[in-house]
């Protein structure tokens, strides 16, 4: 049984055409990093409002807020967003930022 079974996958394998799948060309997001200057955070829970903002803008990444230095960075996709869109963001939440580096 098993040699019989061992030639008819053999033989499907000789009559079945093989495919060779052409690659797949990947696209590679740029990713850049921002550290924005961000106005009116005065308690605990004006980072979080902050970080939510800036999270909700598509291909933001990452954001992290230094609530002592006032400040955010964000990694975001280039491709999908930009630093003006996220300043933006937070500022529609009440907390203008602005894009340093």
């Amino acid at each position: 049984m098993k040699k019989i079974l061992a030639l008819a996958l053999f033989g499907l394998a000789a009559v079945a055409p093989i495919t060779v799948f052409p690659a797949v060309a990947q696209t590679v997001a740029a990713e850049q990093t921002v550290t924005f200057t961000v106005d009116n955070m005065t308690c605990a829970l004006c980072p979080v409002t902050v970080k939510r903002a800036m999270e909700g803008v598509a291909g933001v990444r990452a954001v992290e807020i230094d609530f002592e230095a006032r400040t955010a960075t964000v990694v975001f996709d280039t491709a999908a967003t930009n630093a003006e869109a996220i300043a933006a963001a937070s500022a529609n939440a009440g907390y203008p930022a602005v894009a340093g580096s």
